[in-house]
């Protein structure tokens, strides 16, 4: 992964959204929770759409490995949001994801 930005809030995001792919921090609920803001919201590529209590509890069961992440991008769109994109590989699919970033109350979260 090549992330080139200097800016240490960007990094510190890119690094968050990575760590959320970690079945250590997935299933460890408070660890996923440290890291998702409270209007959570994520739209599956089933359709379905998880909030916060429900992504969390999928996330504390999954037992499926880590999938391979490549082409992390990540740009500020305003002082206290981050949006990045990247792709995920598993033995299922290839994904591409984008994610929004918030800081709200001095902490960067997943919304």
């Amino acid at each position: 992964m090549a992330l080139i930005n200097d800016d240490s809030e960007i990094e510190y995001v890119v690094s968050a959204e990575l760590r959320l792919a970690d079945r250590q921090i997935r299933n460890t609920r408070a660890d996923s929770a440290a890291l998702l803001d409270a209007d959570f919201r994520e739209f599956g590529a089933s359709g379905r759409v998880w909030d916060r209590e429900s992504i969390l509890d999928m996330m504390s069961d999954d037992i499926s490995s880590a999938p391979t992440i490549d082409h992390v991008t990540a740009a500020r769109l305003a002082p206290t949001v981050i949006h990045v994109t990247y792709r995920t590989r598993s033995q299922e699919r290839t994904a591409v994801r984008s994610s929004i970033w918030l800081l709200r109350d001095g902490s960067w979260n997943l919304y």
